[in-house]
């Protein structure tokens, strides 16, 4: 029946369906998928450059930060409905079938490894293809994409980590809802709303942030490599966190001793 809500043990059934495939996938398919991944968020950081460039206002002014963060969600839209594998969804996809006696930490490390640095080489490739065509697409300025690193980078290591642990966590809810949500127009707004807030509080996602560092580091001397180390190691280290255990257990823990 139409507007039925799904039941959260449907819910957690299918996303520990759903990650015991990913674990077992074999290593190319997973490579592959990631990369792709890697490439089609560079899809968001661009966008966001080019309406920084053209917009009259800047961030702070509500109407652009609201079509920046809307920007920022199309890469997203383009992994997840394209189905390609996104570490942070597997953040909280893969840890459920752990959990649950279905697969092993072994099979969580492997799957984990293959699909980030998939995603980080994706991004890296996307980036220097983009700085090569900058100079001839003249939407997007260099100062730009400058801008939008330092929104990433300008912060010391412990708000990194927690504002991590945030965008894991909004990620983590993300693949519990789309799994809920039963038409594609419902995935579509709930990847918006969720991936938007993320873009719209700036918060460290370290695939997408990945690629909009990687531009600043290309086309701003203020942007370092160090700086880029650091907001991917905390990065990481909290959108494990905040999808694993915030999302990943608290749901597992909760809907097998009947919630829902």
């Amino acid at each position: 029946m139409t507007g039925e809500r799904t039941p959260t043990t449907d819910v957690l059934d299918n996303l520990i369906e759903t990650g015991v495939h990913e674990i077992e996938r074999e290593r190319l398919g997973l490579v592959l998928s990631g990369f792709s991944a890697g490439l089609d968020i560079g899809f968001g950081p661009l966008l966001m450059a080019v309406l920084l460039t053209l917009s009259e206002g800047g961030f702070g002014d509500v109407g652009t930060e609201l079509l920046i963060a809307s920007a920022y969600s199309v890469g997203f839209i383009f992994v997840i409905l394209g189905r390609s594998e996104l570490f942070t969804e597997h953040t909280t996809l893969a840890v459920m079938p752990v959990l649950d006696g279905q697969a092993s930490l072994r099979g969580l490390g492997r799957l984990w490894a293959l699909v980030y640095v998939s995603n980080i080489l994706g991004g890296l490739v996307f980036t220097a293809f983009v700085v090569t065509l900058m100079p001839n697409l003249g939407v997007a300025s260099p100062e730009a994409f400058g801008t939008i690193a330092h929104k990433l980078v300008d912060h010391d290591l412990t708000w990194l980590f927690v504002a991590g642990i945030l965008a894991g966590w909004l990620m983590g809810l993300l693949a519990w809802l789309i799994t809920a949500a039963q038409e594609t127009i419902s995935r579509v707004a709930i990847i918006w709303l969720v991936t938007a807030s993320i873009g719209l509080l700036h918060l460290p996602h370290s695939i997408a942030g990945n690629v909009e560092v990687l531009f600043g580091v290309f086309v701003s001397p203020a942007v370092s490599v160090l700086d880029y180390a650091k907001f991917l190691a905390l990065a990481t280290a909290g959108n494990a966190v905040g999808g694993g255990v915030f999302v990943g257990v608290l749901k597992y823990g909760h809907v097998v001793r009947g919630g829902g």
